[in-house]
């Protein structure tokens, strides 16, 4: 998560960090972010389209909350795709950390868990300054599987790199991200690195980022690392005698926080923060048999729990008002899953706003399976299964408060960042 600081200091990091950038490289990236999707058919329905809210509400169907200031939000059904209601769904928008959810979707399926990776210092060179970090040191090994808990509770941009590393190295990711992003029908979303920190033209949607965590929640090892409440790093040392540190989910519906209990039926997927994106984050929950995914990005609180109290509001709301609303649009399959035209569905690459497939089961599917959107998306892990991934992140939560303070990247024979 680039750039975890408090909100006091977001000027002061704006004028210290980007101070680098002049107001010309800054000024395409904002403009862009302001601007709508490109001209067509809208992705998930019509209703989807433009910059105000979308709901139907029916007898008896709960207002939304009041408080909602977020430049953009949706909230889904994970298992039949529905929309329930969204607000400026497709605008454009810098995506911090939660870009990592279409990094991983992108690569957990390439990288084998137990893979061995080597830290070398020409690897983090593109690492941005004031990166978040999990503590990656040069000249120290680790596994895959270390490196994706890096990448999910701690945010690591380090972990990223050092995965980057493993795929090709960035200009490879980049391009099979955005591949990845366009099969999804991700079409607000434009990666620029594969961490999220801020950069021209690094772009995303409140909607785009809800396919992401609905595609890769498909992925047993990403239901893992997203529900994993803390886990053990490694640090200095070999072998047996090779010290660990503790790392804990940055994501505070989990695990919670001062002020912020942990949300009832929580099982991740992603929370992000640079001083241009503020705060962003998507989310899946349980409750009563029924799986919803919800994304809210840049609530105007500057508070770090705002973000996190919007998206437990709009959790709240759907699980209400789900049985008493219509649906709003659809979170669209794959183009690769697409069944050709002629074929008993149009085989079109945007919906209608009419749900296009009944038989999708929820967010995410076999263990370790990466097949068909159109199968029974969720469970292995069912939905009952989130429930209990839940409740033991928040009895975790009970018993080891969050750090204060993540590890920097640590550099061998030097200090630490």
């Amino acid at each position: 998560m680039p750039f975890n600081r408090s909100s006091s200091c977001r000027i002061s990091v704006r004028l210290a960090v980007l101070g680098l950038l002049t107001p010309t490289l800054l000024a395409p990236a904002l403009a862009a972010a302001d601007e709508p999707p490109a001209g067509g058919a809208v992705v998930g329905g019509p209703e989807l389209a433009g910059s105000g809210t979308a709901v139907h509400l029916g007898e008896g169907a709960p207002a939304l909350p009041e408080e909602l200031t977020a430049k953009s939000w949706v909230v889904a059904d994970a298992e039949n795709g529905e929309v329930l209601a969204a607000h400026a769904a497709h605008r454009r928008l810098p995506p911090a950390s939660t870009i990592k959810m279409l990094f991983a979707d992108t690569l957990l399926p390439q990288l084998d868990r137990e893979a061995t990776y080597l830290a070398e210092p020409e690897h983090f060179t593109e690492l941005g300054p004031g990166s978040s970090a999990v503590g990656v040191a040069d000249g120290s090994t680790y596994t895959v599987e270390d490196l994706w808990r890096g990448v999910f509770l701690a945010s690591g941009n380090d972990a990223v790199y050092a995965l980057t590393s493993m795929n090709g190295g960035k200009e490879a990711t980049v391009a099979e991200m955005n591949a990845r992003a366009a099969d999804l029908q991700a079409n607000d979303t434009h990666v620029v690195n594969p961490d999220g920190y801020d950069a021209d033209g690094q772009l995303s949607s409140a909607y785009d980022l809800t396919l992401f965590a609905r595609a890769g929640l498909r992925h047993e090892d990403f239901r893992e690392y997203a529900a994993t409440p803390s886990a053990d790093f490694p640090g200095e040392g070999e072998g047996e005698d090779r010290e660990t540190f503790e790392v804990q989910n940055t994501n505070r519906l989990l695990v919670g926080a001062p002020g912020l209990d942990p949300f009832p039926g929580i099982a991740g997927v992603k929370n992000g923060y640079t001083t241009e994106a503020g705060y962003t984050f998507t989310g899946v929950a349980e409750r009563d048999d029924r799986v919803l995914l919800v994304t809210v990005m840049d609530p105007a609180d500057d508070d770090s729990l705002a973000v996190y109290r919007e998206a437990a509001a709009l959790l709240e709301w759907g699980f209400a008002a789900a049985d008493s609303v219509e649906p709003v649009g659809e979170l669209v399959r794959p183009l690769s899953e697409m069944p050709p035209a002629g074929e008993g569905e149009a085989g079109g690459a945007v919906s209608d706003g009419k749900n296009a497939d009944a038989s999708l089961g929820g967010a995410a599917g076999p263990a370790g399976d990466s097949g068909s959107a159109s199968g029974p998306l969720v469970l292995a892990v069912t939905a009952g299964g989130l429930a209990v991934l839940a409740g033991a992140a928040y009895l975790y939560h009970r018993r080891h408060p969050l750090p204060v303070s993540l590890p920097a990247r640590r550099r061998r024979d030097g200090p630490r960042d």
